[in-house]
């Protein structure tokens, strides 16, 4: 049985047809397999390697290289808070146990109603807005407990809380695992005509053009 849905499927062989090598597209179907099921599950790699004709190995060790991909179930929203330099001097260490105890659950956990699991995160590159934190990797800035309060119950309720200090105030929140609002689509007229590594002969032309 495929782990891809009816719809992903279709999306996925696509996707692999943009390459000449088929291991090329090992991300982005890491990506399209953690948006289906919100993190990559053993029938996602299997079906991941069957595609890119590599093996579940070879897409294990792919995907743990990145923090962004969960081989392990999360909650539908996974919250970060930045607790490097910029963000600790502002609070963070504060606001990380406040999250905690708000939420009553270890990091890494699920809670109780499989909405939110927390993490402690590396600089997220929003260091002149600390202290910051993620939620499903959308950005609330010069965060505080209260401002942390109000977006988990905008969130319990079903609500967007983006509109709250966010750099994103559009939308909905998106479960996790959801990476962009518009998939990339490339029409074949618009290809760049890519080859085969095994097809090209002689120097890059980037080589040619600079003698």
């Amino acid at each position: 049985m495929s782990f891809f849905n009816e719809e992903n499927e279709a999306i996925a062989r696509d996707i692999v047809g943009r390459y000449p090598v088929a291991r090329s597209a090992l991300i982005p179907l890491l990506h399209l397999a953690q948006e289906q099921e919100g993190w990559i599950t053993k029938p996602a790699m299997e079906q991941i390697a069957e595609l890119t004709n590599t093996t579940s190995v070879e897409v294990l060790g792919t995907g743990t290289f990145y923090e962004m991909f969960k081989f392990h179930p999360v909650g539908r929203y996974l919250i970060k808070v930045c607790t490097n330099i910029s963000c600790q001097l502002s609070g963070a260490d504060e606001l990380l146990e406040h999250v905690k105890t708000s939420l009553g659950v270890e990091e890494g956990s699920i809670t109780e109603d499989e909405l939110f699991t927390f993490e402690e995160a590396e600089c997220v590159a929003a260091c002149t807005e600390a202290p910051c934190f993620t939620v499903n990797y959308r950005y609330f800035h010069r965060a505080t407990k209260e401002l942390f309060d109000e977006v988990v119950v905008d969130l319990r309720a079903g609500e967007s809380p983006l509109s709250k200090g966010s750099a994103d105030d559009q939308g909905v929140m998106p479960e996790h695992g959801t990476l962009s609002r518009v998939r990339q689509q490339i029409p074949k007229s618009r290809c760049a005509g890519i080859k085969h590594p095994e097809e090209i002969k002689g120097p890059p032309n980037w080589i040619e053009e600079s003698v």
